[in-house]
């Protein structure tokens, strides 16, 4: 992998590693949906000052646009309400784990949409990964019923996982089809904030705001970093290496929520919390690996 590419996965890695534990300082006097709307507006309208400060092109056919508004609702809509949704029931650990199949999600729509070709060492690194990540949250996994609401927040996190996927394959197909990263996120997250903000009304969902400090200093950090970054080259990475390769990101992104979490959570490191984070290193090694 090019040494442009490896600070392009290692960017939204660190980024995302973080935002597991920052998001929920969303939660509470703000429904979930209202966040996420406030979350990606605020990036939207940001990016749309970039463009224009940076005179880059924002004119785009009808059909362009129905692909952003896709893009959106998947990526910056949907996928993030269900996420935010599903911390209200189960732990972080357990939405890392959740998202790990990803992976597994963009090798299979990756093949079945865009038809690319299943590569068996990305395969190989995904389960690896996947592994891994088990080893590492394996005391949650044993404390998880499906007879409370922690099976409803597994089911709502794992519908979320499978709408960031289609999101993924729609962002590799519209730079496929040569549509600028930036421009299209300006516009997937106006988009899907809009949209977010839309559902909320029809659903009569109470317009709140929350001005504490806590909520305040995680939406900016959520929006800039956690959107605008961390997307900006994501998305560029998935153009590059394509859908399955980058979406190992996800998988890696487990070993700094749990760095994060020994810090400020006083999560202890075990033994088996290791192993599991060496088996994601390997499967990403294997993953990424040229032939």
């Amino acid at each position: 992998m090019k040494s442009n590419n490896f600070f392009l996965f290692l960017i939204p890695a660190l980024i995302w590693g973080s935002t597991w534990y920052v998001i929920t300082f969303q939660l509470g006097k703000v429904d979930p949906i209202l966040s996420v709307s406030y979350r990606f507006l605020i990036s939207g309208v940001i990016l749309l000052a970039y463009c224009g400060i940076k005179k880059l092109g924002l004119k785009f056919s009808f059909r362009q646009h129905m692909f952003m508004i896709l893009q959106g609702l998947l990526l910056f809509g949907c996928n993030y309400w269900l996420v935010y949704i599903s911390e209200t029931y189960i732990s972080s650990a357990l939405v890392a784990i959740a998202f790990s199949t990803l992976v597994f999600m963009n090798i299979i729509f990756n093949a079945l949409i865009l038809k690319n070709k299943i590569k068996k060492q990305v395969i190989y690194g995904a389960i690896l990964g996947v592994i891994g990540t088990i080893f590492i949250f394996q005391q949650e996994l044993q404390a998880l019923t499906f007879e409370d609401e922690t099976f409803l927040g597994l089911v709502l996190c794992l519908s979320g996982v499978l709408f960031a996927s289609l999101g993924n394959i729609t962002s590799a197909f519209n730079q496929g089809k040569k549509l600028p990263v930036i421009q299209t996120n300006t516009f997937g997250m106006l988009y899907g904030g809009a949209m977010m903000m839309i559902i909320a009304l029809i659903m009569g969902k109470p317009i709140a705001f929350d001005t504490s400090n806590s909520y305040l200093i995680s939406l900016a950090y959520l929006s800039i970093f956690g959107s605008i970054i961390a997307f900006s080259t994501y998305l560029t990475l998935l153009g590059k290496i394509g859908a399955d390769k980058g979406a190992y990101v996800i998988v890696v992104v487990p070993i700094i929520a749990l760095t994060i979490s020994t810090i400020f959570e006083g999560y202890h490191v075990t033994l088996s919390a290791v192993f599991g984070m060496s088996l994601i290193i390997l499967g990403n090694v294997l993953a990424l690996r040229k032939r």
